[in-house]
């Protein structure tokens, strides 16, 4: 069982929860890491022992993810955001190159505009008023000379999550998967590229990975900075400039985690029990609270909903009275509002089952 982090049960978006044992591995390494007599954050990322810790993470997301040899692993900084404009810099092709973005949230539609700024963009199917649902692929407009195809696979502010791999034909997909990686399995081999930011399931913020076909690399645009260049961070293991060496070491150790818990299968399974947990709340309670996302796509490990309806009163009781309660992170994304409950890997089935039981005492109390 995992124990829950100072008595209370933590719900944020990201950065998340990390697993106890790792917290205590990590405390422990600010002192002497692996026996060095050196710090992590002392540590030189030029040194065997940090190549070492380096070389060991892609080996486990490789493993992990069963990713295939003609991929690359890349360990980057700058976030999800980073890639927003790292991905057409390196994957625009042609003299007018243009790309197909899925909007289906925040992030999909941030990710748009920054791509703006390299080559065109076209939108699938046509703007959405609101983002609880994903428009049937039947009805997408895509252009088979695109550079590729871009979507978000779980859009934590709104709540969406792809149940399905998209279908770019002979396109390359591109996905941000940084909040649903490693909650399920995946065919990585469907992908040109996927990229994910470590603070939600896998580590603590200060890397991003990306996982990208050997053949999509080497040809980014002549403006390019060194530090997003796709083919120089591959030519250098990932090591072009100094990392944030703790948190690819919490990054590593966070996979290690996931190994010994049974791996993507095993997160899988606890994934499915947890939001089934808080769906069953949500559903089961007469419309005092509600989820707007249509039940085909709502995110497994964002769980946003309002209570009757938005009644802001309530919502921000329930806010205070559940911190007070030791559950925290349930305040809805600013602009959106509402609320929303974050259930990555390392938020525990006992956790969850907190909540729900919360959310049961909550609505007695002010139904």
């Amino acid at each position: 069982m995992e124990e829950t982090t100072n008595g209370v049960a933590c719900f944020n978006p990201g950065p998340a929860k990390l697993p106890k044992e790792v917290l205590r591995t990590v405390q422990g390494s600010m002192l002497n890491c692996r026996g060095t007599g050196l710090g992590i954050m002392e540590m030189s990322h030029r040194s065997a022992e940090f190549t070492a810790i380096n070389k060991s993470a892609i080996e486990k997301i490789k493993l992990l993810l069963s990713v295939p040899d003609d991929y690359k692993i890349l360990l980057m900084q700058g976030g999800g955001t980073g890639q927003f404009s790292a991905v057409p810099l390196n994957l625009a092709r042609g003299e007018n190159p243009c790309a197909d973005y899925i909007l289906t949230g925040n992030w999909s539609s941030k990710a748009s505009k920054e791509a703006q700024k390299f080559l065109k963009t076209n939108e699938v199917f046509p703007k959405l008023d609101k983002f609880v649902s994903i428009p049937s692929e039947a009805t997408w407009k895509l252009d088979p000379q695109s550079s590729y195809v871009y979507y978000c696979d779980n859009e934590t502010v709104h709540g969406v999550e792809f149940p399905f791999v998209p279908n770019s034909g002979k396109v390359p997909l591109v996905c941000d998967m940084s909040s649903n990686i490693l909650t399920r399995k995946v065919d990585v081999s469907k992908f040109g590229l996927l990229f994910a930011g470590a603070q939600k399931n896998m580590g603590c913020a200060g890397v991003t990975i990306v996982i990208v076909r050997e053949d999509l690399i080497g040809q980014s645009l002549g403006h390019t900075p060194v530090i997003m260049d796709y083919k120089e961070t591959a030519k250098l293991d990932s090591l072009y400039n100094t990392p944030s060496t703790v948190a690819v070491y919490t990054f590593e150790q966070c996979l290690d985690w996931v190994i010994r818990q049974g791996g993507v299968e095993e997160m899988e399974k606890r994934s499915a029990i947890k939001s089934k947990l808080i769906y069953e709340c949500i559903d089961q309670s007469n419309g005092f609270y509600r989820s707007p996302v249509e039940p085909s796509v709502r995110s497994r490990v964002n769980v946003v909903f309002r209570i009757k309806d938005g009644v802001q009163e309530l919502e921000e009781k329930f806010v205070g009275e559940s911190k007070a309660a030791g559950l925290i992170g349930l305040k809805g994304h600013r602009s959106v509002g509402g609320l929303r409950a974050s259930l990555f890997n390392a938020v525990s089935i006992e956790d969850t089952q907190k909540l729900a039981q919360f959310m049961k005492d909550f609505q007695k109390k002010y139904n």
